[in-house]
């Protein structure tokens, strides 16, 4: 009974730091130009499944008509990500440059 908890622990432990860091980049329009940027944390449950509150990029842009968004989960989330995925919630980051 030991082993097989210890086991668990591990597999739980691995899984839980074995997160990485990823980026996706969209471009609307021509893409950014003038530098600005907006950012804005994005949460989902049950690790990434359903999404916590919503972070609308197009209003992040202001009726920009270019802008890009970029959405990645960078080493802060990750940090926040290992304290708050035990009870299944992982952030992401939202940014937009107009």
């Amino acid at each position: 009974m030991k082993n097989s908890l210890i086991a668990v622990a591990l597999v739980l432990t691995l899984g839980v730091s074995s997160s990485s860091c990823y980026t996706m980049t969209h471009q609307v329009g021509t893409g950014a130009s003038a530098g600005q940027t907006v950012e804005k944390r994005q949460w989902y449950a049950l690790w990434g499944l359903l999404p916590v509150g919503e972070v609308d990029s197009h209003e992040m842009a202001g009726g920009a008509a270019n802008y890009t968004v970029k959405t990645e989960q960078n080493v802060v989330d990750v940090i926040i990500g290992f304290f708050t995925s035990w009870v299944s919630f992982v952030p992401f980051t939202v940014e937009v440059q107009k």
